[in-house]
């Protein structure tokens, strides 16, 4: 493993339990420096927002929080739980063969405070993460899980992780929305299936240390194709209802949650991470949407970004003023810096807000300017505009589908979001066979946008409307109100693979179902 050099010590906002002092986690340098084999070790941390403590969480890798690591490494050694609370943990963008190795315990179970399990497999280049599979996420269980690419040249890597943050539990804020937690962790389950699918199985796509908690659903099948039920939009209640475009189900609108604070690793514009950077260098921005129910526009005033990769993918180089970011993804941006000098902000505007957070750049010597948390004006909703630009690099080898399914993300009384009119455990799987090339078109007509996420797979966006291309590669998309989007993968390991949508409370409330590959 490696991890990259930091050029100067940088301050830090989290103590971590017993006194231990995490690493910085926007680390700039050459990656260069050999480690052995990580313990990647979750553990209950105390951070300052805004001058008032909160007790969140941390994943300690060798060298401070999260793992950075080199193409060709893997991700070997033990994981352990010193929180106080059971850990269920997803290793998201990872792609890796067989799905066992994500960790299905034997008893079914979440990692026990104080236990600790092995994982070993190779590490998929790009910019990933790590993060809770449970409501345990909302409060900062997650961190990068990165592994630079073998061509990724002579540039200085800055790694940028986005949090929402709240200093209400998790449990208070669903039920604020009027909902109910009705799979918990949800992992190391075998799903039983219906109309010729599999049975057994493996662990619950990505899943790495894997647990149920239920909570007196039988889970006896999932997420399959049945009659199409309307998504109605509702007025949940709790809801914040900002302004939108009035659709045929409603009013479409963003930030269902209050958020206390938007964090750039750990931190607010109060009190920014300041990065150094070399005059006339380049410097690769590695940003993650690490926020559970938020989403951001990303900016770099003053520099000219140029967005090379997606979801740990290669793309077309695109450059852009805004960068949507949506719950889940990541983006890399490749800025160059003049050889001027200056300080440069990295901004993200929070979706159809004002409010925003961020880091800046600074070369030596420059004068760092304080910056609001507030912009001038609001963003608008996130839209499929760039999505309908981006190219992959490497994009899918033509070929026409074996199988093609159609989901339909709906919105029910009572914060119950579903996928063809049932929540996880109420329908069979969506069963493919290894190596079949697999369609799925998401359809939304439901009051909010949907990131939709596949473990264990990247995929190809292959359509937006009725307009078909050869979209970006990714492993998230996000799904808009009333605009269909289409995207092809092939089938991988055998196994149950999560799909579901990476808005926290909308997945911990039904939005989820399982790929079964047989």
């Amino acid at each position: 493993m490696t991890q990259p050099f930091s050029a100067s010590p940088l301050s830090r906002r989290a103590v971590l339990a017993g006194g231990v002092a995490a690493g910085a986690l926007a680390l700039s340098g050459r990656w260069n420096v050999a480690r052995a084999a990580p313990l990647i070790t979750v553990e209950s941390v105390s951070l300052d927002v805004n001058g008032k403590a909160a007790k969140v969480y941390a994943i300690q890798g060798p060298a401070g929080e999260g793992v950075f690591a080199k193409e060709g490494d893997r991700f070997a050694g033990a994981i352990l739980n010193a929180a106080p609370e059971p850990a269920v943990m997803h290793w998201h963008g990872q792609i890796f063969a067989p799905p066992d190795q994500d960790r299905a315990r034997p008893d079914g179970g979440a990692l026990a405070s104080g236990a600790s399990d092995q994982v070993d497999f190779p590490l998929t280049p790009g910019t990933h993460w790590m993060h809770s599979h449970t409501l345990s996420e909302q409060q900062l269980l997650a961190a990068p899980l990165v592994t630079r690419e073998a061509d990724a040249g002579d540039v200085q890597d800055v790694v940028l992780m986005l949090h929402d943050f709240s200093f209400r539990t998790p449990e208070e804020i669903l039920a604020g929305l009027g909902g109910t937690n009705g799979h918990g962790a949800h992992g190391g389950h075998t799903t039983g299936g219906t109309g010729g699918a599999a049975t057994g199985g493996t662990s619950g796509g990505g899943m790495s240390i894997a647990g149920m908690d239920h909570s007196g659903h039988n889970m006896g099948s999932m997420g399959g194709m049945g009659a199409m039920a309307s998504g109605g939009a509702m007025n949940h209640s709790g809801h914040s209802m900002p302004g939108g475009a009035m659709g045929g189900s409603g009013m479409v609108h963003a930030n269902d949650v209050d958020y206390d604070a938007f964090l750039a690793n750990r931190r607010t514009l109060a009190d920014p991470q300041v990065v150094p950077v070399e005059k006339g260098g380049r410097v690769r921005l590695r940003i993650i949407n690490g926020g559970t129910a938020s989403a951001f526009f990303i900016s770099v005033p003053g520099l000219k970004p140029s967005c090379i990769a997606v979801d740990g993918t290669p793309c077309v180089p695109l450059e852009a003023a805004l960068f949507p970011l949506a719950q889940g993804q990541r983006i890399d941006l490749l800025v160059d810096v003049p050889a001027s000098g200056g300080a440069f902000p990295v901004l993200a505007q929070v979706e159809a807000s004002p409010r925003r957070t961020g880091l800046v750049l600074a070369t030596p010597g420059a004068s760092v300017a304080r910056i609001t948390d507030t912009a001038d004006a609001a963003q608008g909703l996130l839209s499929l505009e760039l999505e309908g630009r981006l190219s992959a690099a490497m994009p899918l080898a033509a070929r026409k589908p074996d199988k093609s399914f159609s989901l339909l993300l709906g919105e029910q009384p009572g914060y119950r979001w579903t996928i063809n009119g049932a929540v996880y455990g109420e329908a069979p799987p969506f069963v493919v066979n290894q190596g079949e090339r697999v369609e799925m078109t998401f359809m939304n007509p439901t009051s909010m946008n949907h990131p939709m996420h596949l473990h264990g797979h990247h995929f190809q966006v292959v359509g937006i409307g009725t307009r078909r291309f050869s979209g970006a590669m990714r492993d998230t998309v996000n799904v808009p109100p009333r605009t269909p989007v289409t995207i092809a993968f092939d089938a991988g390991p055998k196994g149950d693979w999560f799909l579901h949508c990476h808005h926290l409370y909308h997945m911990a409330t039904g939005m989820m179902g399982v790929v079964r590959v047989a």
